[in-house]
């Protein structure tokens, strides 16, 4: 089950969690099935995460953050070519998308489980992704308003984070190039 070393169990628990999450809600789910899903038993990953709340909150701050840097170190990139700083972004996302989609599923759906003080760290991690993204395409669109924008900066999202319930019918590099090409067309629409 790849690296067994304390960060690789810690990263299997989080993926194992995502996808039973995702499948059967954090309420459906037990710390014995998490156990299980990792070949262990339950009271075992409390050496990981003090309890099931807490392992919810880390696994959506730890997507929280990575899209962050990911976001910032793609528009730091090509922060000379907006076009291509907005490429990146959304080529970054629509891997996000199409490889995490439990993720997605989960952050939609139980977001309010997490326990207030990360969930307002998560929501101020995904307040400063929107807003690399915003930057980049002021700097495309300076004749709309930076709430335009952040609107269709949100949509976008929408539709690349409908992945979970779309991707299922075409290869993922197709998929890729749909979500791609539609996010580009959605931003810089005139509306």
């Amino acid at each position: 089950m790849g690296d067994r070393g304390p960060g690789g169990r810690r990263a299997e628990i989080l993926r194992a969690a995502a996808e039973l999450f995702a499948a059967r809600g954090f309420h459906g789910v037990t710390i014995e099935d998490l156990g299980r899903a990792v070949g262990t038993t339950g009271p075992a990953l409390y050496r990981h995460f003090p309890g099931k709340e807490a392992l919810l909150a880390s696994m959506l701050l730890d997507v929280s953050e990575r899209l962050a840097a990911d976001g910032r170190a793609r528009a730091a990139a090509a922060a000379d070519d907006p076009r291509a700083a907005l490429e990146a972004l959304l080529r970054g996302h629509v891997a996000f998308a199409l490889g995490e989609p439990a993720l997605i599923t989960v952050h939609d759906r139980e977001l309010g489980n997490v326990p207030a003080a990360e969930r307002r760290r998560i929501r101020r991690l995904q307040r400063g992704y929107v807003e690399e993204w915003v930057a980049v395409l002021a700097r495309l669109r300076p004749d709309r308003p930076a709430a335009d924008l952040r609107a269709a900066v949100h949509a976008v999202f929408g539709l690349l984070n409908s992945t979970p319930h779309s991707a299922g019918g075409l290869s993922t590099d197709r998929m890729a190039d749909l979500l791609l090409a539609m996010g580009t067309a959605a931003l810089l629409a005139d509306g």
